[in-house]
């Protein structure tokens, strides 16, 4: 269970980070996407940092 958990929150970092990258591309919504990549690195982020060390197993 702890790896399922890891790869989803290792991908959602990885895509925060591709939205934070390709927010310049996207003509008059880049702060939207970019603060988008910021919360998807954060959750990505939160899921090991707070979930996982309560998880059993």
């Amino acid at each position: 269970m702890k790896i399922i958990a890891f790869i989803v929150s290792l991908a959602i970092f990885v895509a925060g980070l591709y939205l934070m990258g390709s927010a310049f591309y996207v003509p008059g919504w880049e702060a939207v996407v970019f603060f988008g990549g910021i919360l998807a690195a954060s959750l990505g982020l939160a899921i090991p940092v707070h979930v996982l060390k309560r998880v059993d197993g």
